[in-house]
C-alpha cells in the first residue's frame, strides 16, 4: 500500500494536496452522505489533514532517511518485517487521530446509509474475486505475479526475467489464499456493518464509539478467528522472507534507482510539510 501511494514524487504531492477531495470521494462512496451530513464530513477531513500535514509528515523522513541506506545493502526476513512494522508505529497517530474524528459523525449515519454500506461492500468484493479469484490457475497466478512485479518496479525500476522467475516461483509457494481473505473480509464487513448499527441506535458516547471503532480496525489485522490469525502471522513471516529474496535479487543499478526513489519521496515529504494546503 505504501509503494502503491509512493509511485512517484510528483504524483505523491499531487495526491496529498488533493488528499481532502480524494478522502471525500472515497467516504462518500461507501456511505452517500447527505446534504446536511457533507459539510461536517468535509470539515472533518480538512481537519485532519491540517494536522496530519503540520505535526506527522516530517515524522515519516527519518524512515525514508535511514532506507536510503539499507536499500544499498542485502536485507534479511527480520530487517524487512522490522522496516514494515517502523511502517506500521509511525502511521498509528493518524489512524488513531481518524478514529477519533469519525466518532463525531457515527451517530449521525442512518439505516439508508448502512443498506448503501452494504451494496458497495458487496460491490467491492466482486471486483475482488474477477482480480484474485480466477477460475483459470494459469489466470490467478499471472494477475498475482503481474501485481508483485509491478510493486517491485515501482522501488527498483524495470526487472529482467530471472528476477521476474524469482518472483514467479515466491509467488508459487506463497501461502496466500485468495479466497480465505475475501471471506475473512466479509466477515470483517458484517461485523462494522453491525457495530456502526448498534452504536448509532444505542446513541453511544464518543469514547464507546471511539473504542468500538479500535477494536474493528485490530481485528482486521489480527483475527478474531484463531485458524485465520495464524494463517495471518504465516503469511506475514513468508511476505517479509519474500520482499528480502526480490531485493537480493536486485542489481547494484536496481538499487540506485530505489536509492533515488526513496531520496525523491523523502524531499517530496519536506515540500509537502512545509506548503500550506
Amino acid at each position: 500500500m505504501l509503494l502503491a501511494l509512493l509511485s512517484g514524487c510528483s504524483t505523491l504531492r499531487l495526491a496529498y494536496n488533493n488528499g481532502p477531495q480524494l478522502g471525500w470521494w472515497w467516504l462518500d462512496g461507501y456511505l452517500d452522505f447527505s446534504g446536511e451530513q457533507t459539510p461536517r464530513v468535509k470539515q472533518a477531513i480538512d481537519r485532519w489533514f491540517d494536522w496530519h500535514r503540520s505535526t506527522q509528515i516530517l515524522d515519516y523522513v527519518p524512515l525514508l532517511v535511514a532506507a536510503q541506506a539499507q536499500v544499498l545493502e542485502p536485507v534479511t526476513p527480520a530487517m524487512a518485517c522490522r522496516w514494515q512494522q517502523q511502517w506500521r508505529d509511525a502511521l498509528e497517530p493518524a489512524l488513531e487521530r481518524a478514529l477519533q474524528m469519525s466518532a463525531d459523525l457515527v451517530p449521525s449515519l442512518g439505516e439508508a446509509q448502512w443498506r448503501y454500506l452494504e451494496e458497495r461492500f458487496a460491490k467491492s468484493n466482486a471486483e475482488m474475486r474477477r482480480d484474485f479469484l480466477q477460475p483459470k490457475p494459469e489466470a490467478r497466478l499471472k494477475a498475482s505475479v503481474k501485481r508483485v512485479v509491478e510493486r517491485a518496479e515501482t522501488l527498483y525500476g524495470d526487472l529482467d526475467e530471472p528476477q521476474r522467475r524469482v518472483i514467479r516461483t515466491g509467488v508459487v509457494v506463497s501461502p496466500f489464499d485468495p479466497q480465505a481473505w475475501i471471506t475473512e473480509r466479509e466477515h470483517r464487513q458484517r461485523d462494522t456493518v453491525a457495530t456502526l448499527r448498534r452504536l448509532a441506535a444505542e446513541r453511544a458516547d464518543h469514547e464507546h464509539v471511539v473504542a468500538a471503532l479500535r477494536t474493528l480496525v485490530e481485528r482486521v489485522e489480527r483475527s478474531p478467528d484463531a485458524n485465520y490469525r495464524a494463517y495471518q502471522q504465516r503469511l506475514a513471516e513468508y511476505n517479509c522472507a519474500f520482499a528480502a529474496q526480490i531485493h537480493n535479487a536486485t542489481s547494484p543499478a536496481q538499487r540506485r534507482v530505489a536509492h533515488e526513489r526513496l531520496k525523491g519521496w523523502e524531499e517530496d515529504l519536506r515540500t509537502i510539510s512545509a506548503s500550506p494546503r
